[in-house]
């Protein structure tokens, strides 16, 4: 058998104020694919899978940016047609008996509110009904009846952080060679609830309760899959939402009635979503009166993972107003500054003007004099959620601020594991407070080795008060906006 392996993967977060264009795409092509084997993530999943069974991998075209803005309509039709010609050329090779797609869910074009709907259904025509697609996608996308009828099956993630990538794309990769030896066609049903979930992990509380429920009812005879799609709030189109889907062996009639009832729980549930938020104060009035150290702290609403910018200075501000000792912060996005510690050297003494340098919404910056402890080229290897996947944050740089150790880097992402800390030469297990930007992607790395973990949500792009941002393209009522709303 012949496997085709493409993908987009965006996390669009229609708040941003600058589009995305190509050159901010992470891009794979060909023989390069077939790198990500052996990595935790949704493609290195599906080759590893591929390999195991002795499948032939056509690996074609894989694209993925750090959340951001809406996609630049240019970028996005630069790598469909790039997709689509692949397969063409895939065909002409030789039969192509298969296609894997790693997509998000939450994807927003320029005149496209549904990327991985417009792109499932060009794939789709262009190779015919025969040929079974299937699709890993991430559980915050606002996933459409549109994307799934184009598809044979689409897995999300069931884990929030996302430590499961690999194993559902091996789950649609197994989908595509039961359904050749099987001859049969399966049936997905969308079903949408008007609710928009702020960022839930499923590792404690009503996430991991309700997703218990959602995996159970995998167990009925007939399902191939149970998704439960948390959606992605931070955007401003039609689809947004809540959905579950259902993917049956044929049965429309029982994939319908079992998405229904897990869509009904989980609107029944829906008050056990809100967040409880605290402002950096009182986040670090909690922080104090831990006794279990060390103390990890997650500023959410700075999360580059969401589209914030990672640059924000509303937290840190108030660990320096307050003059707290042995605490770190990894990190503060800042190509400026990091590449000023660099110039001066490791011993040196700068000041500089830190942070804050995308907008006034996420703070103002930070004017500092501290001593450069160590630097590093921001290389490294990821540890816990997409073990094994490579990271780059560009130039990064350990300053000393009081008692504060302050990680500065330059290119966008959210602290995921221990991994920029490690690079700079700071143990976290010794200190009483770690702060971070992310919002639970973080809690794959640290959950095991925090003696409190507590969520500070300052002003910011990502913050779990998603009722603040104005909605003119959703569909209304909308759970907790409107009182009205109803399921």
């Amino acid at each position: 058998m012949r496997i085709a392996i493409a993908g987009i993967s965006h996390e669009t977060n229609t708040y941003c104020k600058d589009p995305t264009p190509a050159e901010d795409f992470f891009q794979l092509r060909g023989e390069r694919i077939l790198k990500m084997a052996g990595t935790e993530t949704s493609t290195g999943g599906a080759l590893d899978r591929c390999h195991e069974l002795g499948l032939e991998v056509v690996p074609i075209l894989f694209t993925i940016a750090q959340p951001s803005g809406t996609i630049e309509r240019e970028a996005y039709d630069q790598f469909k047609g790039e997709i689509l010609d692949g397969l063409k050329r895939g065909q002409q090779l030789g039969a192509i008996d298969g296609i894997f797609l790693e997509l998000h869910g939450a994807g927003v074009v320029q005149g496209i509110t549904d990327l991985e709907g417009d792109l499932t259904q060009a794939i789709r025509h262009l190779v015919g009904e025969a040929i079974p697609i299937t699709a890993a996608l991430d559980l915050h996308g606002n996933v459409t009846q549109v994307m799934a009828d184009a598809l044979d099956g689409a897995f999300a993630c069931h884990l929030y952080p996302h430590t499961d990538m690999h194993l559902r794309a091996s789950e649609a990769i197994d989908l595509i060679v039961d359904m050749l030896e099987h001859d049969f066609r399966p049936v997905t049903h969308v079903e949408t609830i008007p609710m928009l979930v702020p960022t839930t992990t499923t590792m404690l509380g009503i996430g991991k309760s309700m997703l218990k429920k959602m995996i159970n009812a995998e167990s009925e005879a007939g399902v191939i899959d149970v998704s439960w799609f948390h959606g992605f709030p931070y955007t401003d189109i039609p689809e947004v939402g809540g959905h579950i889907v259902v993917t049956t062996r044929g049965d429309r009639e029982q994939a319908e009635r079992l998405a229904k009832q897990m869509a009904a729980t989980l609107w029944n549930e829906r008050e056990l979503f809100r967040p409880m938020s605290l402002t950096s104060e009182q986040a670090l009035d909690a922080a104090t009166a831990c006794k279990k150290k060390p103390v990890v702290m997650n500023e959410v609403s700075d999360n580059c993972g969401c589209g914030a910018p990672g640059d924000g200075t509303h937290l840190l501000r108030s660990m320096i107003e307050r003059d707290l000792q042995n605490t770190c912060f990894g990190f503060v996005v800042d190509a400026e500054v990091a590449l000023q510690a660099h110039e001066a050297g490791v011993g040196a003494t700068i000041t500089v003007s830190l942070g804050a340098k995308e907008d006034d919404f996420h703070g103002t910056p930070l004017k500092l004099t501290g001593y450069v402890k160590a630097l590093h080229d921001g290389r490294m290897t990821m540890l816990a959620m997409n073990k094994g996947a490579k990271l780059s944050l560009g130039k990064i740089a350990r300053l000393v601020v009081g008692g504060i150790d302050i990680i500065v880097g330059s290119k966008r992402s959210q602290t995921f594991d221990i991994g920029p800390f490690i690079a700079v030469g700071i143990d976290v297990t010794e200190y009483d407070l770690v702060a971070l930007k992310s919002s639970h992607h973080f809690r794959a790395g640290f959950h095991e080795l925090a003696g409190e973990i507590i969520t500070a949500d300052t002003p910011g792009l990502s913050t779990h008060q998603i009722e603040r941002f104005p909605r003119h393209n959703a569909g209304r009522p909308l759970w907790p906006l409107d009182d009205a709303a109803n399921y």
